[in-house]
């Protein structure tokens, strides 16, 4: 038999996810190496949002929210639910209704490479959503689906557990093994972004900093 529900994951410990949730969206790509950067066109609907919790994933059927609304209901607060659509965006799968549903459970918001609408509503609520699209077009509730297994969204593979971070920038997926390596490696970035803001305040230019002067150099870039 399928278990199309899972309730019980592991995820990261609290601290840890306070420590990552200081840090822009663009740092913590960087410090992972580059890796966990979910498609450019999922993006919050308000920009003021901040979104940072353990993953709760959600496989939907395109048009379908059933299991959706199921998640709301397996997840723990301070969780995110990640809810792929197979990038399936001419419906919306979440609204008003659902998020009101999600805030009083606790849950830290939703992201989606699906549509959502009530949009407005939303922003009303202050509940931290980033989607790929608003379609006003309702769902069916008909395909079980399934909470808690590893999907792939966005091109990244998430898993639940994973801790997920979006702002107005974009949406980061950091391994839940790799999560302190990569705070560390937060943290030292941030130093060294300190460290060339104060140089350049002070009068040296990006391409002294960087280096990048040679490079022109070398390509035989010349001023005239």
């Amino acid at each position: 038999m399928n278990t199309h529900v899972i309730t019980n994951i592991t995820r990261p410990p609290a601290y840890l996810i306070e420590a990552i949730r200081a840090y822009e969206s663009a740092t913590v790509h960087e410090a992972s190496g580059g890796r966990g950067a979910l498609c450019s066109g999922i993006k919050p609907i308000d920009p003021e949002s901040v979104v940072c919790g353990p993953a709760v994933t959600v496989a939907c059927r395109p048009g379908d929210n059933l299991i959706l609304h199921k998640a709301i209901y397996v997840a723990n607060p301070g969780d995110v639910l990640v809810a792929s659509t197979g990038g399936y965006t001419e419906a919306g799968p979440w609204g008003e209704i659902m998020t009101v549903a999600a805030q009083v459970r606790g849950i830290a918001g939703l992201v989606t490479d699906g549509s959502v609408r009530d949009s407005r509503a939303i922003k009303g609520l202050q509940f931290p959503v980033f989607c790929k699209s608003l379609c006003i077009k309702g769902t069916t509730k008909h395909c079980p689906g399934t909470i808690n297994h590893p999907i792939n969204m966005g091109g990244v593979m998430i898993k639940p557990g994973d801790l997920i971070l979006g702002d107005a920038d974009g949406v980061v997926v950091v391994a839940r093994e790799d999560l302190a390596r990569v705070e560390a490696a937060c943290k030292v970035r941030r130093e060294k972004e300190e460290v060339v803001m104060g140089e350049l305040r002070a009068g040296k230019s990006t391409l002294e900093l960087y280096g990048f002067d040679r490079v022109l150099q070398a390509m035989g870039v010349e001023e005239s």
